[in-house]
């Protein structure tokens, strides 16, 4: 399962710095958002994982499809359609 979010404030980096040492801030990246910077503004950010699962799970939370058809089942839910997993657990 993914991480939870930290409430710690994001790590800034300039991109000249990142470029120089990519790698260093890969690794720091798994414990938190790199967000690079340019000309001190925000420009990306550099998300790391810890694992394939981490990867596994940002790209299903990411896709577009996946969030869709999600949405699409709580509502069927709301609506009375469908079967609550927990009443499926007897």
């Amino acid at each position: 399962m993914a991480r939870a979010i930290r409430k710690a404030r994001m790590k800034e980096v300039p991109l000249s710095e990142v470029k120089d040492d990519l790698s260093r801030y890969l690794r720091e990246a798994e414990d938190g958002p790199v967000i690079i910077t340019r000309h001190g503004k925000p420009a990306g950010v550099l998300i790391g994982f810890e694992s394939e699962d981490d990867w596994f799970d940002y790209r299903l939370e990411n896709d577009p499809r996946f969030v869709e058809r999600v949405e699409r089942a709580r509502a069927s839910l709301r609506a009375g359609r469908g079967v609550r997993l927990e009443s499926l657990k007897k």
